[in-house]
């Protein structure tokens, strides 16, 4: 028997059977494919022209085929005999499902795949064995098959395989889970040519993590980590550049969210005076590329700048010091961030900074978003060794304090015209109770640097307060956003601060119960697996139905147990956390589990020679089970395959490079290096900027 395949040399399917040593001849006419065929021959027409154009197989190589026994498998084709084939329709939420037991055992029914942006031809078939259907679940449909599911692959009869869509652009398309869709390509050739040797299908995915889960590390594997991911930025050409500013601006007030395709390849990347685009976003198309956002936020290009003063610092790189300085003086002192009403005395968003350039939310103000600029600035300023910023993030610092309520809480957000009707002491009195790390606990990091620059017990009480309130309420009142482990991760930080300021047995014992719990769920490859918190208290748990799947933010996981770790909301977070608790305890507990998450991240970060854009970047999802990027993809902003500039590849770069100097954080950003220094800015502004400041009441329990 022979296999026969139509299609160019180029076809992803055509160089990995050539590759994996199968015997196959190619054709490039359908019907002199068939013609040449033998009985038991198995023909493959394949989809050269998706998504543009249809296959063009005319009836009589189907009867043909039929005539002499030839089995016949066409992607994508403009018609059938016997079947009536509709519009082409493109894919938003639905995936892939696997919708008959032909792959069992090495994929069951219900198992999910992805084809992304797949574009499949309307058609009725009767036992589909891979439908489009949107489906909520993290690899398989909890919910099962909705009616509306559309056929992907099926049966006309025994001899007889169409695809509605192009199922051998798994490569190129970077479809996923890779090491399932090689199960359904050996299914589909052993059904082509029963005899064929299939056993094995090699091929390197177009986009896939720089080590294996057991593949030994080199020595220098977080240096080579920590330059990878600090030199992503311009590598993929997030820094807008004069020439193509207005065309950036273009995109991200015409693009539905800002977001669509990507820098032009030959886009020059710019210096960081003219800012730095957020990251890629989770839509993946047919050719294998991304779309990418385009907002301008000062949280995600502070933690950018950051990454590439701690990676100038330990290669001592003047140029990429300049670019990260610029991008820091783009911040803080040129854009709209830090201007307009921000930067008005007598405006009660004074030393605020606005979440993203893009009005209206240029008058949004995140206590996160706030104190991730915070962090980042400080930490670059020490670094650098520079002061231009101090006095810009003392306003802040002070902003946010009295925007603070007396019990230590800020809430989620404020906005500007909420600040304008009722006065920043309206939230400086508002005795709030928002037990949510996400959104708070950040910024009690920041007051409790902030304390130790300056000696003012305002930030040091507010900050206390905050976290008494908290782990009073730990962990059933907790507030989840898209996960418990974040908020376990994003308590780190300030809760190993806290042990800095007052080195107690309760604050000891604080950090160590949240230790313990976020790596109660910790992989033995170091990866930190995802938890849903309790029902009820979340905001943004997983989809309910399938119906659900895509309408909101949602976590990466269905239910606890699923194999996967978030660079976005956790992992990165943990990274920094867990770093700084072992500096500031000493205890091997913390310094082993981020040894363990190191060699984790060095082996899961993106390899790519196809996409160097995304070459040395941190996709949001990784399965740790399965050794590659897979998630429940149903959050609408944020998906499996984003890569989120400052928040994940900002916090896990810098890491690395304060391992590879043995430094901390809160010695790089509170003021023992040249340059960090806001204690006297904040002297200075305090009384002017809380004035009439009322003292907390005594009796803070230590």
């Amino acid at each position: 028997m022979s296999l026969i395949l139509v299609c160019g040399e180029e076809n992803d399917l055509c160089r990995v059977l050539r590759a994996s040593g199968t015997e196959f001849h190619r054709s490039d006419d359908a019907a002199r494919a068939v013609s040449s065929a033998a009985a038991g021959d198995g023909v493959l027409v394949l989809a050269e022209r998706y998504p543009q154009e249809r296959t063009d197989v005319e009836p009589a190589v189907y009867d043909a085929a039929k005539r002499a026994g030839v089995r016949l498998y066409v992607e994508y084709p403009r018609a059938v005999p016997g079947v009536a084939l509709g519009e082409t329709r493109e894919a938003e939420w639905e995936r892939v499902v696997v919708a008959s037991d032909a792959f069992s055992p090495a994929i069951e029914r219900l198992r999910i795949l992805s084809m992304h942006q797949c574009r499949s031809i309307a058609c009725e078939a009767g036992h589909p064995h891979l439908v489009s259907a949107r489906v909520a679940g993290f690899d398989r449909a909890l919910y099962g098959i909705p009616d509306t599911a559309h056929p992907v692959l099926f049966s006309v009869d025994p001899t007889t395989l169409i695809a509605t869509t192009k199922l051998s652009g798994f490569v190129t398309g970077r479809y996923a889970p890779a090491a399932a869709w090689t199960e359904v390509w050996r299914w589909v050739l052993s059904w082509a040519c029963p005899e064929l040797e299939t056993t094995e299908l090699r091929f390197t995915p177009a986009v896939g993590p720089a080590y294996g889960a057991e593949e030994r590390l080199p020595a220098d594997a977080e240096l080579h980590a920590l330059r990878r991911g600090a030199t992503w930025f311009s590598r993929a050409r997030l820094l807008v550049h004069p020439g193509w500013s207005d065309e950036a601006r273009r995109r991200l007030e015409s693009f539905h969210d800002g977001t669509g395709p990507g820098p032009e390849a030959d886009w020059p990347a710019g210096d960081g005076s003219c800012g730095m685009i957020e990251g890629a976003s989770s839509r993946i198309h047919p050719d294998g590329s991304q779309d990418w956002r385009y907002h301008l936020r000062g949280d995600c290009m502070s933690e950018s700048a950051m990454a590439m003063a701690a990676l100038a610092s330990v290669a001592d790189d003047r140029a990429t010091a300049e670019v990260a300085g610029n991008l820091l003086d783009f911040v803080l002192l040129d854009s709209v961030l830090g201007n307009g009403p921000r930067a008005d005395p007598q405006s009660p968003s004074y030393g605020l900074l606005a979440w993203t350039t893009l009005p209206p939310a240029d008058g949004v103000y995140y206590g996160d978003d706030n104190a991730r600029v915070m962090l980042a600035a400080m930490a670059a300023a020490g670094l650098l060794g520079v002061e231009r910023w101090d006095e810009r993030v003392s306003r802040c610092l002070l902003a946010n304090l009295r925007t603070t309520g007396p019990s230590g809480f800020r809430g989620r957000r404020l906005e500007e015209a909420d600040l304008r009707e009722r006065g920043w002491r309206h939230y400086h009195e508002l005795d709030r109770l928002h037990v949510a790390p996400h959104y708070e606990s950040w910024l009690w990091a920041c007051y409790l640097l902030a304390y130790r620059q300056s000696g003012s017990e305002a930030f040091r009480e507010c900050a206390s307060r905050g976290i008494l309130r908290t782990m009073d309420a730990y962990p059933h009142e907790w507030r989840w956003t898209n996960g418990m482990q974040q908020e376990r991760a994003r308590m780190l930080l300030p809760l190993a601060w806290l042990v800095r300021v007052d080195d107690s047995t309760t604050h000891r014992e604080w950090l160590r119960r949240v230790g313990r719990d976020l790596l109660a769920r910790q992989d033995s490859c170091g990866a930190i697996a995802e938890e849903v918190g309790a029902e009820g208290h979340g905001s943004y748990g997983p989809p309910r139905s399938n119906e659900a799947y895509g309408t909101a933010e949602a976590p990466l996981i269905q239910e606890n147990g699923d194999p996967l770790c978030d660079l976005l909301y956790t992992t990165n977070f943990a990274f920094i956390g867990l770093y700084e608790a072992a500096a500031a305890t000493g205890e091997q507990f913390y310094a082993q589990a981020a040894d363990r998450l190191a060699g984790f991240l060095c082996r899961s970060q993106v390899r790519s020679e196809a996409h160097p854009e995304l070459d040395g970047g941190w996709f949001r999802a990784f399965d740790f089970r399965l050794w590659d990027y897979w998630a429940s993809n149903a959050d609408e902003g944020w998906g499996a395959w984003c890569i989120e500039s400052g928040w994940t590849q900002g916090w896990i770069a810098t890491t690395f490079a304060l391992r590879s100097m043995g430094a901390s954080l809160w010695d790089v950003a509170g003021g023992v290096a040249p340059g960090a220094r806001v204690g006297p800015h904040l002297q200075r502004l305090l009384p002017l900027m809380l004035q009439p400041f009322r003292e907390q009441p005594p009796g803070l329990p230590s």
